[in-house]
């Protein structure tokens, strides 16, 4: 598939030793795809260098526009922040992947392929490597939300998304404006509203670059055997917030096909 115009967003926090090289290879993997292209990266306020590497990758890649944040905000408001900077270039579709690298560049056009007759398309990870604690935590959201959404999602939190612009629209004025997991909510979303979808399987690798610092769980072992005390913090917060926005104040509507599509 062919896109007049394409605009990829990262969120990206502590990233300056991967990101170069990944948005590199995005670049390249993409920039066939359509006319115009932009690459808009926002910076959560990083404390390694991450800004500097951006400002210098921008003299070499013209498709790259540099955000940064007012001030740290957390995975979930700067991936918001992203999206919004994204709809800013007046694109056709928006492409979302995490600044952390951790897809390769020759998955993206199975992705854009995949949207000629839908309005969302996700990259469903293979192959991930993570300890049973995250795998229970993957697997207790994804049952959480086909209960809510009445309908099972793959991979529902899934960064790598590729939506056309009007319903990324649609959603962002459906989610909360701050959310943690603004991902998990859009996935009830477009579940409840049958938003036409397409589910591509991608390839999941480590995140690149050496420095512990640019996850949001700290500089725990790379595979502790049990869950950080972080995590379990900003797991309770979500699904809280889950519960409050998608629960309490949206109960399941009637179907309306229509609704989310641009």
């Amino acid at each position: 598939m062919h896109l007049p115009a394409l605009t990829v967003v990262m969120p990206a926090y502590n990233e300056a030793q991967g990101l170069p090289e990944f948005v590199r290879e995005v670049a390249e993997a993409v920039r066939p795809h359509t006319d115009r292209l932009r690459i808009v990266v926002v910076d959560d306020r990083s404390t390694d260098g991450t800004g500097d590497v951006l400002d210098a990758l921008a003299l070499e890649l013209p498709e790259l526009i540099v955000v940064r944040s007012p001030k740290n905000q957390g995975h979930g408001p700067t991936a918001l922040a992203a999206y919004r900077a994204g709809l800013e270039t007046h694109p056709d579709a928006v492409l979302h992947v995490d600044g952390d690298g951790q897809f390769v560049g020759d998955d993206f056009p199975r992705v854009i392929d995949a949207l000629e007759h839908v309005q969302v398309v996700h990259g469903v990870r293979t192959g991930r490597d993570e300890p049973w604690f995250r795998r229970l935590l993957t697997g207790s959201v994804g049952l959480g939300v086909a209960v809510l959404a009445r309908g099972r999602v793959p991979d529902v939190n899934t960064p790598l998304r590729l939506y056309r612009a009007g319903t990324l629209r649609r959603l962002l004025d459906a989610c909360p404006s701050d959310a943690l997991v603004p991902h998990v909510h859009f996935s009830i979303a477009e579940q409840r509203h049958h938003v036409t979808r397409a589910f591509v399987p991608v390839r999941s690798i480590p995140r690149r670059g050496d420095s512990s610092t640019g996850t949001m769980w700290g500089a725990a072992p790379a595979k502790p055997k049990l869950p950080p005390k972080r995590l379990l913090q900003f797991s309770a917060r979500a699904a809280r917030e889950v519960w409050r926005y998608d629960v309490l104040a949206r109960p399941v509507p009637p179907a309306r096909p229509a609704d989310l599509t641009a």
